[in-house]
């Protein structure tokens, strides 16, 4: 089973998503936006993926900076409750498989929690190439 922590905005989401379908998997999405997180579960994908919340902490495009979590005297139980009031703080995609909790940024860091890869040669939404076409890894 592959669970996928997903915002559908996002291009290394949409990114991640893709390569995970196009290995073969149907993966179990969560839009957390729209669920939010709870304290046990970021806990849970923060230890598994051995992140802080400071470095699972999405520094563009959310209230990171307004909310004064880059401040390095800002303790993590208090990034984690910011975490819980604003979902969008975590960085995404966050991905569960038998191998692992990963980061997937970039979104290739996929790679290393399937069993199977996409047919090669393999290429981002945006062009760059991944795998070759001997389903070579090129980054």
């Amino acid at each position: 089973m592959i669970v996928i922590y997903h915002k559908p905005e996002c291009g290394t989401s949409r990114n991640v998503l893709k390569i995970i379908e196009d290995a073969g998997y149907q993966p179990i999405i969560i839009d957390y936006l729209t669920q939010g997180w709870t304290n046990s579960q970021l806990l849970g994908l923060f230890a598994a993926a051995n992140l802080t919340p400071r470095e699972a902490l999405r520094t563009s495009k959310s209230p990171a900076k307004e909310l004064g979590l880059f401040d390095e005297s800002v303790a993590d139980e208090t990034i984690l409750a910011a975490m819980l009031k604003f979902p969008v703080l975590v960085n995404r995609p966050i991905v569960c498989s038998p191998k692992g909790v990963k980061l997937c940024r970039p979104s290739e860091a996929v790679l290393a929690l399937l069993e199977n890869w996409p047919a090669g040669p393999y290429y981002k939404e945006d062009g760059q190439q991944i795998l070759d076409e001997n389903n070579k890894r090129l980054c």
